[in-house]
């Protein structure tokens, strides 16, 4: 499952609690609705994914954290949600003037609790960040700002074979026609070496001054431009080339050039600048490419896949409540928390995984880039409700 939220360390747990959770019983298919005991869920498509039903006490620091700015990113989740059915009902009837009491009390008694577990039993996964970075451009090119952040182009097809074959509904290609004596095919788009080696073909929604900075902008999928007149612009994800992504840091920790254990976006960094006649065939190694555009930039967040804006240190990805137990950066720290999943991420993939937004600018960058822990997670469904038999299409992932 895809989430968003991050660091490196052991997620510390509450001693267990005096009541007990429902035994796990695996049902297939699970028709069941969610009654007083509950029944796992347990899934046998890719990836492998079990929701285990379990109580608020077994979430470590549930009654410790505070809530504060629960209400804003909930009334922004049901923007998204409220035309689900399993959702009408918590949407419609969450106390937003309520109390922080009141709010607790209100999800404790309309939510069940699922962790998240792999089809093993394994219940750790890995949490990363991201954020929103701050950079410096120019709608023009200049002698300065002279690496192209590119507009969606106009040749990049997004092929659904769901369209053609319901049985491949979720399976899709992104390429570009081409002549050949048999007429018209579909190629693979171009990738980031083609992209940079010929940039005349595409269209500069702005221009920045870094072509490492522009480079890791596309991972985190947006972020701020700030322009010579001292306004500034946002640049939000359109669409992407198609190719997958490939992890850099990974790159460098094979061929012995860090420590697995020192990747992070800050050491890349570092690395790139003791190594700059290398920083071009590093960077494209990773063939993935991500085309931007510009959104609004009042908004108090970037605009998640769910189509609301996500909200700090409260979003991962996508549709539904998550409670999280990890800790922060490089620290013992617990970070033990409510999450809303607001958006998707690329390069997210697992069954416990998920990425965790900061926010924007240097600060959250410095946290983002640590962020690669390990953690639990726990999704909150609404009760009453039967849990999807896919979690992952449920939730749009």
């Amino acid at each position: 499952m895809a989430l968003m939220v991050g660091g490196c360390g052991t997620v510390q747990t509450l001693p267990a609690p005096a009541v007990q959770s429902p035994p796990a019983v695996v049902v297939s298919p699970p028709s069941v609705a969610v009654t007083t005991v509950v029944p796992p869920i347990a899934f046998s498509a890719e990836p492998k994914q079990r929701w285990t039903p379990a109580l608020f006490a077994d979430l470590p620091g549930w009654r410790a954290d505070d809530l504060r700015d629960v209400r804003a990113a909930f009334a922004e989740n049901c923007k998204g949600l409220r035309s689900k059915a399993e959702w009408i009902s918590a949407c419609s009837r969450f106390p937003f003037t309520g109390t922080l009491p009141e709010q607790r009390a209100f999800l404790e008694s309309e939510f069940v609790p699922y962790q998240l577990t792999r089809a093993d039993a394994e219940d750790r996964g890995l949490i990363t960040g991201y954020y929103e970075p701050l950079l410096k451009g120019s709608r023009t090119k200049t002698r300065r700002f002279n690496v192209p952040l590119f507009a969606r182009p106009d040749d990049l097809l997004v092929v659904d074979f769901g369209d053609l074959y319901p049985e491949l509904k979720g399976k899709r290609v992104r390429g570009r026609l081409v002549d050949s004596p048999q007429g018209k095919r579909v190629v693979p788009y171009y990738d980031r070496a083609q992209i940079d080696a010929d940039p005349s073909l595409f269209k500069p929604l702005v221009w920045v001054d870094d072509v490492v900075e522009a480079f890791f902008l596309q991972i985190q999928g947006s972020g701020f431009i700030e322009l010579a007149d001292g306004k500034r612009m946002r640049a939000g994800y359109a669409d992407q080339n198609g190719h997958p992504f490939r992890g850099i840091g990974r790159i460098l920790a094979d061929r012995g050039e860090m420590k697995l254990e020192e990747v992070s976006m800050q050491g890349i960094k570092g690395w790139i600048s003791r190594n700059p006649a290398k920083a071009t065939a590093l960077l494209n190694e990773n063939a993935s490419y991500v085309f931007f555009r510009e959104i609004d930039v009042t908004a108090a967040g970037p605009v998640g896949s769910l189509g609301v804006p996500l909200t700090a240190e409260r979003s991962i990805p996508l549709g539904s409540i998550v409670y999280l137990a990890t800790n922060y950066p490089n620290a013992l720290a617990p970070l033990n928390r409510l999450m809303f999943a607001q958006d998707t991420g690329g390069a997210i993939r697992g069954v416990v995984r998920a990425d965790f937004y900061w926010g924007t600018g240097l600060k959250a960058g410095e946290q983002a880039g640590r962020m690669k822990q390990n953690a639990q997670m726990w999704v909150l469904w609404p009760k009453g409700t039967v849990p999807p038999q896919s979690p992952l299409s449920q939730l749009g992932l």
